[in-house]
């Protein structure tokens, strides 16, 4: 699992936040995608690693502006540890 967070400058609103992920959602393979626009952040957990000129390219089509990009690996936290 990969955890991709983006800083995203233009969102304004809950409207600009579901734009930004149904644009996700229709373009790539993800497992789960939240913004908020109060802090200028999405974050998309998915199997594999997104590309990022293309996650830049679609984000941009929608009138936001990525300014930043993060990828890392992403381990689900455990509730309970042995």
């Amino acid at each position: 699992m990969y955890k991709t967070t983006l800083k995203i400058d233009g969102m304004m609103c809950g409207m600009c936040e579901a734009h930004v992920n149904d644009a996700v959602r229709n373009n790539f393979t993800v497992k789960k995608v939240t913004s908020s626009h109060k802090k200028g952040v999405t974050k998309i957990l998915s199997e594999s690693e997104i590309d990022e000129g293309l996650l830049r390219g679609v984000i941009d089509a929608t009138g936001y502006i990525v300014k930043e990009f993060r990828c890392e690996p992403y381990e689900k936290k455990k509730l309970f540890r042995k």
